[in-house]
């Protein structure tokens, strides 16, 4: 099946930039709908930033202003920019590819965030 492998997490203070890579083991164009999203331990998994299949951007209010998703068709690749990173931002993020309403979805396996104050 086509696979999704997060990478460019790591530990960064306060105030920090970090930029999440999606690689896509096929075409980007596979999903309907991408998107990125996170867990922290004790939470549900959230929104964080997503591309719908009308193409229009949706992000978490928490993020809004700082996180930016983008896509390099080329290197179907999906992108999170994420700036002025606050300890809150401390979580797994995963990236999701959407087939469609009522179809399966598929999962990276996530990367690690992790903001010091």
């Amino acid at each position: 099946q086509v696979q999704l492998v997060e990478s460019g997490g790591g530990l960064v203070q306060a105030g920090g930039s970090l930029r999440l890579s999606c690689a896509v083991s096929g075409s980007i164009s596979s999903f309907n709908a991408m998107g990125w999203y996170r867990q922290a331990p004790g939470n549900e998994r959230e929104l964080v930033a997503a591309f719908t299949s009308r193409g229009n951007t949706n992000y978490a209010d928490s993020v809004k202003g700082r996180f930016t998703i983008s896509r390099d068709n080329a290197k179907n690749t999906v992108y999170l920019q994420m700036n002025s990173l606050k300890p809150e931002d401390t979580a797994v993020y995963y990236c999701k590819g959407d087939y469609g309403p009522g179809r399966s979805a598929t999962w990276g396996q996530g990367t690690q965030v992790t903001v010091s104050s």
